[in-house]
């Protein structure tokens, strides 16, 4: 994921990455527009220039105000931040300088686009100090009357730094523009990687389901063909026939787990109880169910792992203890849910290989998500002494 790009704190310029953004209400061309129509007015109406006397020192000063000026189109990266309080200073002295000695024309464009341009690019208390020093140097400008005729009041020059004003307002708002778009960019990287994670932990519960579909079931229906294929070359064919039977068993209760999968990955709120009765009585076995507490309706989650836990211990009692008995305990108390299954010793030979280990370790996966807890063992005593036992507990 890439970093998360913040936005610049108020009074600091926005930064290389923020200024290459489009921000809605700010043309650069608009800019560049106003900038290249105040020089060409500038350099019609400015009177005198020549190339000696006075009329040299209005046009070099008219060049200093233009290239300042012209300065705006810089981009707002970190040298440009160190130099601008240099180059905006000396366009303001040049503006004023200007204003001072020229006979005529629009020189006090310069310092009024050039002020604020100073609001937009500087920090506040710089930008409003350097402002003060505009308005100053252009009124006493105005008011010595250095280029004779000067038909400008003083109060003109006072109000060239007014417009440091709507360039602070300007940047602010490009902050303010900008911060809102890092935020939703930012939400909308997380909102990927939450994505990205529930993918992530979604295929891990499908792989889940699929080994406690296909592990046990692939794995005893392959013991039962290979001692089809040994008992073929015995001529016995009795047990070829009873090999045969237990295979074609296993491929059924096969489908029949695959089914309650199926059942179990569906996104729609399954009933616990109803589900489970059902497991139970397609079982086969003798197995039942008891329900304790209020029954109640739990989020989906909880409903799916349970009931995968409960075809988990199910397979698992009718592989390893085949004819015993089977209980599932299903208890509601106030703060949990509690599913209990046991199972009594087995009455027949048990038919499957030593399982893969991956089962109780697929309950205890799901379990943890839920934040609850899994425990599994032989049966000590009771009736089921002898046997094995599930418990999973999830609080809520």
């Amino acid at each position: 994921m890439p970093p998360t790009k913040t936005p610049p704190p108020p009074g600091t310029a926005p930064s290389p990455e923020a200024e290459a953004r489009p921000v809605p209400g700010q043309d650069p061309r608009v800019r560049w527009a106003l900038t290249l129509a105040v020089v060409v007015v500038g350099a019609v109406t400015i009177r005198p220039m020549g190339f000696s006397g006075r009329g040299l020192a209005v046009a070099v000063l008219f060049v200093v105000s233009a290239a300042a000026l012209l300065g705006r189109g810089l981009p707002e990266n970190a040298a440009t931040r160190r130099f601008a309080p240099v180059w905006l200073t000396g366009g303001v002295i040049a503006a004023a300088a200007l204003i001072g000695l020229s006979s005529s024309g629009s020189g006090y464009l310069f310092a009024f686009f050039l002020s604020g341009h100073i609001g937009y690019r500087l920090e506040t208390k710089w930008a409003l100090a350097l402002a003060g020093l505009c308005s100053v140097l252009c009124a006493g400008a105005i008011s010595l009357d250095l280029g004779g005729h000067q038909p400008l009041p003083w109060l003109l020059g006072l109000a060239t730094g007014a417009p440091v004003l709507v360039g602070i307002l300007n940047r602010s708002q490009r902050q303010a523009v900008l911060a809102v778009i890092a935020a939703s960019e930012s939400a909308e990287r997380a909102a990927r990687a939450e994505a990205r994670t529930a993918v992530l932990s979604e295929r891990g519960r499908i792989a889940r389901d699929v080994h406690d579909v296909l592990a046990h079931s692939l794995a005893g229906i392959n013991m039962q063909l290979e001692l089809t294929d040994a008992l073929i070359d015995t001529g016995d064919l009795e047990k070829v026939r009873e090999a045969n039977a237990k295979a074609h068993a296993l491929v059924q209760e096969s489908l029949k787990q695959a089914q309650w999968t199926v059942h179990a990955l569906r996104e729609d709120a399954l009933p616990l109880v109803e589900s489970l009765t059902a497991m139970v009585e397609s079982s086969g076995r003798h197995a039942r169910l008891t329900v304790t507490g209020t029954a109640r309706e739990l989020p989906t989650r909880v409903t799916q792992n349970l009931l995968r836990i409960d075809q988990e211990a199910l397979t698992n009692a009718a592989r390893h203890a085949p004819g015993g008995a089977v209980g599932v305990d299903l208890g509601f108390a106030a703060a949990s849910t509690t599913l209990r299954i046991h199972n009594g010793p087995g009455t027949r030979p048990a038919t499957a290989g030593p399982g893969s280990g991956m089962g109780l370790i697929g309950m205890r996966e799901r379990v943890a998500l839920l934040n609850g807890t899994v425990t599994a063992g032989p049966v000590t005593e009771g009736p089921d002494r002898g046997g094995w036992h599930v418990e999973a507990v999830i609080p809520g």
